[in-house]
């Protein structure tokens, strides 16, 4: 006796049927309007930019008779003045004590504060971290009579820690919003592991939650490296001469002083905003990834 084995009936169009997963024709028309938009952003972004490096490379005659053209020919006295003019490393030298120095407190104080708030149940938690949020609606300008009065009355003025120290307090609130997502979503389980261990809640900060959230704390740091980098009120209100200046107040005084030589002028903004272009250009993965952790947190 032979078997008949016959298919099994189909489902097709019945209900409960497997729906049928078809994949669409032509091209999504979304994704090259994306890219095209995404070009003209990066395009006006990226064109200042260029623009300033290029005209550093020309004459000031060259750019009085074609302002829009590419150097021709090629001139780089321009540059080399601005890298033997003394003024400039003295600037260069008091912006990298102010980044370098605003970023460690940033981190520092940022990361303790975000400790306590995230790791610890205490009476007002909730309201501190809402001070702290609180602090992201209060501009720098309406700070900047009172700063000021304050540190003349303690004989700050001039002193480079006279911008260090506002710098800092004002990017803490951005700080603590970012690295308290980082530290609340390390697991319960290790910080009681560590204890059975024999570890102190020190011990658990400086051995387990400071590399873990690693990547909260490049993202604080970069992003007050270039915030200190780029200010421009609070140094040109406290600090007041050349010798004491930051490059983007530099900037200023160089301009004011040759303000016939557009060139140089050029050449001296593209040098002092390069180091900040090319830390956020080689951290930016970083960033990315450290806020994405953030809001993940």
């Amino acid at each position: 006796m032979t078997a008949t084995l016959t298919p099994p009936p189909t489902t097709r169009g019945r209900a409960g049927a497997t729906p049928v997963i078809r994949k669409r024709r032509g091209r999504d028309v979304g994704t090259p309007i994306a890219y095209l938009i995404a070009l003209v952003v990066c395009t006006i972004t990226i064109a200042p930019v260029v623009y300033v490096i290029l005209g550093g490379f020309r004459t000031t005659a060259q750019i009085n008779r074609d302002p829009a053209g590419f150097p021709n020919p090629w001139v780089f006295d321009k540059y080399g003045a601005v890298f033997a003019d003394p003024n400039f490393w003295t600037q260069f030298g008091n912006s990298t004590i102010v980044a370098v120095a605003t970023t460690t407190g940033v981190i520092i104080l940022g990361v303790m504060a975000a400790f306590v708030i995230a790791r610890y149940d205490f009476v007002g938690r909730g309201f501190l971290f809402s001070l702290f949020v609180a602090g992201l609606l209060f501009p720098l300008t309406v700070a900047v009579l009172p700063l000021f009065t304050m540190l003349r009355t303690f004989g700050l003025l001039g002193n480079l820690f006279a911008v260090i120290g506002p710098q800092v307090a004002f990017a803490l609130p951005t700080t603590i919003i970012i690295l308290v997502p980082f530290l609340r979503a390390i697991p319960a389980e290790l910080e009681e592991a560590a204890t059975i261990d024999g570890a102190s809640r020190i011990g658990f900060f400086w051995r387990i939650l400071l590399p873990l959230s690693w990547p909260g704390l490049v993202t604080v740091g970069v992003l007050a490296f270039v915030a200190s980098w780029n200010a421009y009120l609070l140094p040109l209100l406290l600090l007041g001469n050349p010798a004491t200046a930051t490059l983007p107040v530099g900037v200023q005084y160089f301009s004011t002083a040759y303000s016939q030589d557009t060139a140089g002028v050029l050449a001296f903004t593209s040098v002092a905003m390069i180091p900040a272009l090319v830390f956020f250009t080689l951290a930016q993965r970083r960033i990315v990834g450290g806020l994405t952790g953030a809001v993940k947190g």
